[in-house]
């Protein structure tokens, strides 16, 4: 089976630039990563009412667990200098705007991890948006698992 073709460009800059790095073995493998999205995706559904601070990180965190496994699944994986960033990237350029939304929550997870100021945080209502769309990339992702080659 031959490389993703869509993406593969942004793929190799982010190979070159250090920001992705090859491994191979148990490691090429989402499998687990995906069952862990479950999870705290489930987890996430549970606290959203009682702490929805708590909830959007852990949506954000099934989300990235997600793209993560796709990117395992091909022999990839993000290293320290390229982060959560370098999953985004490496999603939208290989599978399009189905993993829009992880953008916007890194970005909105950031905001509340590292608030500027007091009152950063965030409601039910804005963590049960972010739950559904965690769970729409995460049922992404197991449509294409098994279908991603090693790049």
């Amino acid at each position: 089976m031959s490389r993703w073709p869509r993406g593969e460009a942004e793929i190799e800059q982010l190979l070159a630039s250090k920001q992705l790095q090859q491994v191979a073995g148990g490691q090429a493998n989402g499998e687990h990563l995906l069952e862990k999205a479950a999870r705290t995706l489930a987890t996430a559904g549970e606290i959203a009412l009682d702490d929805p601070d708590s909830a959007y990180v852990l949506a954000y965190d099934a989300a990235r667990y997600s793209a993560t496994a796709l990117l395992a699944q091909q022999g990839l994986r993000p290293t320290t200098s390229g982060g959560h960033y370098a999953v985004e990237v490496a999603v939208r350029a290989q599978f399009g705007d189905g993993f829009r939304a992880f953008g916007a929550m890194r970005r909105r997870r950031n905001e509340l991890e590292y608030p500027s100021g007091p009152g950063e945080t965030t409601t039910p209502d804005e963590a049960s948006a972010a739950i559904t769309d965690a769970g729409r990339i995460h049922r992404a992702a197991q449509q294409l698992l098994t279908t991603l080659p090693i790049f």
